[in-house]
């Protein structure tokens, strides 16, 4: 499989690498500077591949509340924060603007990105109201960007979110695989950090074998060996936090510990 290829081992972990509150987000605060958001970042980069993690996927991630139709300043402070970590970064690199698929793939043309993960596909109903991806116009707009090799991680149960189709996810799954030809899906709980049902990350692989099916909530050292049992790989992000707690930052001990049980899990593949 491609995801073999580009993480150069079985069984990737991708770290989320969650930047600070942006310009024009409601969390962001009279006195903040984009200095301090870079560095930020820059200190949980080299904490993530101190630890060993093997590639990582930059997103907006406390741009509450997530827009369906970002802002340009938002797109343009996050390809900022990148270009100054590009030459730090030695894993593959991901970006998820939330919510706007056709953003994710402009900034991914910006800044170089290996792969995208995001909402491209589905109608979906939660807190943020109603929302439906016309994944017609992000396959486009990928290809009219020239991005032939980037690769598409598709949410198909976003978090926090229903869906309003109610066919099984893993016949959800097949139809998408068919007309959209995603790279991997993404299998995600009701939020981040919560723990993935694995019998619904068994059903979409088993159902779809030849396509990446990502664990994408809930990685912890106690699940990890679970989850990979049955996903191709995996997104992490809150157990990597101080505390486990999304709105700290990463702790280096953390990623290490997680990482020494992966890659004891590797050896047993």
């Amino acid at each position: 499989m491609w995801i073999q290829d580009m993480f150069k081992v079985e069984k990737p972990i991708i770290a989320m690498l969650h930047l600070d509150p942006l310009p024009g987000d409601p969390m962001w605060k009279y006195g903040m500077t984009m200095e301090d958001v870079v560095e930020d970042a820059r200190k949980d980069l080299i904490a993530l591949q101190e630890g060993g993690v093997d590639g990582i996927i930059v997103s907006n991630e406390f741009s509450f509340p997530y827009q369906r139709d970002m802002d340009r300043n938002t797109v343009a402070a996050m390809a900022y924060v990148i270009g100054n970590l590009k030459p730090l970064i030695k894993v593959s690199l991901g970006v998820d603007a939330i919510s706007d698929g056709i953003a994710c793939l402009e900034l991914a043309a910006g800044v170089g990105a290996d792969f995208v993960r995001g909402t491209f596909s589905g109608v979906y109903v939660g807190d943020g109201g109603f929302y439906n991806n016309d994944f017609s116009k992000v396959i486009r707009r990928k290809y009219a960007l020239h991005l032939d090799d980037l690769k598409m991680l598709y949410f198909i149960n976003p978090e926090s979110d229903s869906s309003l189709d109610l066919r099984p996810l893993k016949d959800i799954a097949k139809t998408t695989i068919a007309k959209a030809a995603p790279d991997g899906l993404c299998i995600s709980a009701d939020a981040a950090g919560q723990d993935v049902d694995d019998e619904l990350i068994l059903s979409v692989k088993e159902y779809n074998p030849d396509v990446v099916v990502l664990c994408n909530t809930g990685c912890r050292v106690d699940t990890i060996e679970r989850k990979l049992r049955y996903a191709d790989a995996a997104v992490v992000g809150t157990t990597f936090k101080y505390d486990g707690k999304l709105e700290n930052h990463v702790d280096v001990d953390r990623v290490k510990e997680f990482m020494n049980e992966v890659y004891r899990v590797r050896e047993k593949l």
